[in-house]
């Protein structure tokens, strides 16, 4: 029996790496670059990654690159308006029809993510060079496996309460910060037949995509977020008369 392989695609729009030459230092491949290199480490051959930018046509996300993504993780900070509305509403439909998708740090306000949340997806934030620490509260979650309890980020931007999102599905991580904050880093959603997962750690500013902990836990969440069959949006059935007799 032929194992699947597991498609994503990692999307970043690929601003601050294209225009800040310290970025580019931190992250010479690129931010997609770190995070797609962090799964192929965790899922070897069982993995294939492609990456995509905004600065392709359509984004990267064509209707035949989606159509054969299996999660598509994101990541946006400096550019969400400049997505366009019209690959926003595709990539909807696909995570309404099953595919996943990993939101990660900024992309909290990604017009993906709010228009899947509903909700503003505002955050308090400092960029001050806080400690993290990310502390597990689901350890039976797949998510959570082989994730040391904590994930120590000795340099981060702050992310705090309140985050306006609706409750979670599941919540897997909550972190703390040298302010006192707190924050809840890690969580699940479900909308139609896809399955979202937003984890917060990661920035531009800061090497954390490097990070083998936050590895760990992106490779976790790809993983889980992919589809378990074939993808189909959710249809209404009109029901014949005395069908339940």
């Amino acid at each position: 029996m032929v194992e699947q392989v597991l498609r994503v695609t990692v999307w970043n729009e690929n601003v601050h790496e294209s225009t800040e030459p310290e970025v580019a230092e931190r992250y010479p491949d690129g931010i997609h670059g770190a995070i797609a290199q962090g799964l192929v480490e965790h899922h070897g051959d069982g993995i294939r990654v492609r990456t995509a930018t905004l600065a392709e046509p359509e984004h990267g996300l064509t209707e035949d690159v989606l159509s054969s993504t299996d999660v598509l993780t994101w990541w946006g900070h400096a550019a969400h308006q400049k997505v366009s509305d019209e690959v926003v509403d595709r990539v909807q439909q696909h995570v309404l029809a099953g595919m996943g998708l990993a939101v990660l740090h900024s992309g909290h306000l990604s017009k993906i993510f709010r228009r899947l949340l509903g909700t503003t997806c505002n955050l308090n934030w400092r960029a001050e060079e806080d400690r993290e620490l990310v502390w597990t509260v689901d350890p039976t979650h797949p998510i959570a496996r082989g994730v040391p309890h904590p994930i120590v980020i000795d340099r981060q931007e702050m992310y705090g309460e309140f985050f306006d999102i609706p409750t979670p599905d599941e919540l897997i991580f909550i972190s703390s910060f040298t302010g006192g904050e707190v924050f809840r880093s890690g969580c699940t959603f479900r909308r139609g037949n896809g399955k979202i997962f937003y984890f917060s750690p990661g920035d531009q500013g800061y090497p954390v995509y490097h990070h083998p902990d936050v590895r760990r836990v992106i490779a976790n969440g790809v993983a889980w977020a992919a589809p378990a069959g074939e993808r189909a949006l959710p249809t209404l059935h009109k029901r014949p008369t005395g069908w339940f007799e």
